[in-house]
């Protein structure tokens, strides 16, 4: 069990650690698309939250 514990706590680390918001819109994404049935919404979803992620990031990183 305690093996099981650090790969789940690894992949969380993984992919929510980095950018929280990031990995919340490509799991609606993902949630949407299931609904919709609509193959193009995901490369549009990944599009457009990699396109704020990136504005986030030059944001906090301007020096002015």
């Amino acid at each position: 069990m305690r093996h099981l514990r650090s790969f789940g706590r690894f992949w969380w680390s993984f992919i929510v650690g980095d950018d929280w918001l990031v990995a919340a819109g490509i799991a609606l994404a993902l949630g949407a698309t299931a609904v919709v049935e609509a193959w193009w919404l995901l490369p549009l979803a990944v599009a457009v939250v990699l396109a704020g992620s990136l504005v986030r990031a030059t944001r906090s990183t301007d020096v002015r």
